[in-house]
Formats: structure tokens, sequence, C-alpha cells
């Protein structure tokens, strides 16, 4: 079950890395040029960038602190994080009614949920 934990864990990872990196460079503009990003029409440039920098920080939370033991609760405590922001995310879009991205918030919640618990559970550091 570690493994697994360590796949979702780094798979999650890379997913949140590139959401954000791309969140974070790219101005709001071209953003909702996208029409997966459609959404960002209704926030400010500002937290846009914080949404972004929210998931790249837990991009790195989700492996670097047990990567380099150093303080691995915040494995855990990042997944954490990401449930919340994948609840945020899943309310946005349903209020949008774009049930397709709802879906794949849900299935990204799940994972993050899967890793909080194993963490902070039965396989924690």
């Amino acid at each position: 079950m570690n493994v697994v934990l360590w796949i979702v864990a780094i798979l999650l990872a890379g997913a949140f890395l590139i959401a954000g990196a791309m969140k974070l460079t790219q101005p709001r503009e071209k953003l909702t040029a996208n029409p997966n990003m459609a959404w960002a029409e209704q926030f400010s440039p500002g937290t846009i960038k914080l949404i972004g920098a929210l998931e790249v920080l837990a991009a790195a939370g989700l492996t670097l602190p047990a990567l380099l033991d150093i303080a691995p609760v915040l494995v855990p405590l990042a997944a954490t994080g990401l449930v919340l922001l994948m609840t945020g995310a899943a309310l946005t879009h349903l209020r949008r009614k774009e049930n397709q991205a709802v879906v794949i918030n849900v299935v990204l919640l799940l994972l993050a949920a899967f890793v909080a618990w194993g963490r902070f559970g039965p396989y924690a550091f």
C-alpha cells in the first residue's frame, strides 16, 4: 500500500505542479481563452495566482517532505489542503454547470483524500 500511496502522491503532485504553474505564469486573459479555464473569468487575477500558488505548494508538499525526511507530516496536510481546494473547485464548476470538470475535481479530491487517509493513518511515515 505504501507504493500505491507514493504513486498517487507523485501523480497528484505532477498534475498540480503543471496546473499551478500555468495559473502562475499565464495572464488571466490567456487562461480564459482556454475552454477548460472559462471559470477564471469570474475571479480576479490575484485570486487565480493564489490558487496557482496553492497548487504548486501542495505539489511540493505531497512529495518533498517525505523524500527529504524533513517534517513528513506535511504530506497528509498538503493532501488535506488539496481536498479543500478541490471542494471549492467542484462547487465553482457545479455553479457554472460544468459537469465534466466536476467529475475531474471529484476524482482528484478522492485521490488526495486517499493520500491524506493513508499518510495520517496506517501508512504514516
